[in-house]
């Protein structure tokens, strides 16, 4: 059983989120579900151009033509940044249209690429924090206390904008046009208005303590918005979506 969602259009397309920085969305990529079943997710990129001019593209979606038009308009691509080791498929194709360009690797992505039969070729590590490329323009820092995945988050300072991959999800449910699979997402806590953390890679935080400190660097930039991969991005209010959507990482709370 397999199901269809609508997706943010346009597609492949720039569309400006503050000072210097865009999303453009793109298709649907199926993630594996019990029961033999998959769930269709909307997909995300952000690009960012840095004060020297040149690009940052993070967890770059399919390369559309009409997309790679509008970015090369903007500037130089210098920067392919896989965000954790799930996202990463287009690099390869992006590479190929920008060569020139610096591929940067997430903790474990070598790995999941070769496990996955997809060849990647990445030039860089992201570290604990931002490298002298982008550090006036963005911070960062790796999400700690999960034993499965480590996901790099960035802050880009100018539109205090906080930039998530997955350790949030925000699946609308009005754009699944199957009540089933809106109420799935509503039930494992990954719908809007209170989307969080998917529930099997919550299960495998089990250092708390690191993925607290984590969460108060992150706080501590008190960012206005926050960019997600899936599904509903947050265009205010973003100090308090992450309070929100964090909530489980409180010593009093489970939910």
């Amino acid at each position: 059983m397999s199901t269809s969602i609508h997706l943010y259009r346009p597609l492949h397309t720039l569309k400006p989120f503050g000072s210097n920085i865009w999303i453009a969305d793109g298709g649907i990529v199926r993630m594996a579900f019990p029961l033999g079943l998959s769930i269709p997710f909307s997909t995300r990129m952000t690009v960012i151009r840095l004060a020297d001019g040149g690009l940052w593209c993070h967890s770059p979606i399919e390369p559309h033509p009409e997309l790679l038009s509008q970015i090369n308009a903007l500037g130089e691509v210098r920067h392919l940044v896989s965000p954790n080791r799930i996202h990463y498929a287009h690099i390869p194709a992006w590479q190929k249209h920008y060569p020139q360009a610096t591929a940067w690797a997430s903790l474990g992505v070598r790995e999941r690429a070769a496990a996955q039969h997809i060849a990647v070729s990445f030039d860089a590590d992201l570290g604990p924090s931002a490298p002298a490329q982008w550090a006036d323009d963005i911070a960062q820092l790796p999400f700690l206390g999960s034993s499965a995945m480590t996901e790099t988050v960035f802050f880009h300072r100018a539109s205090r904008t906080l930039i998530l991959t997955d350790l949030i999800e925000n699946f609308e449910p009005a754009k699944f046009p199957s009540r089933f699979w809106a109420q799935v997402m509503k039930w494992v806590g990954i719908a809007e208005p209170d989307g969080k953390i998917p529930p099997d890679w919550r299960a495998t935080f089990r250092n708390r303590a690191a993925a607290r400190e984590s969460l108060a660097q992150m706080l501590a930039w008190q960012p206005e918005k926050i960019i997600l991969a899936h599904g509903r991005c947050y265009e205010a209010n973003g100090t308090a979506e992450l309070c929100r959507a964090f909530r489980w990482l409180k010593p009093d709370q489970s939910k």
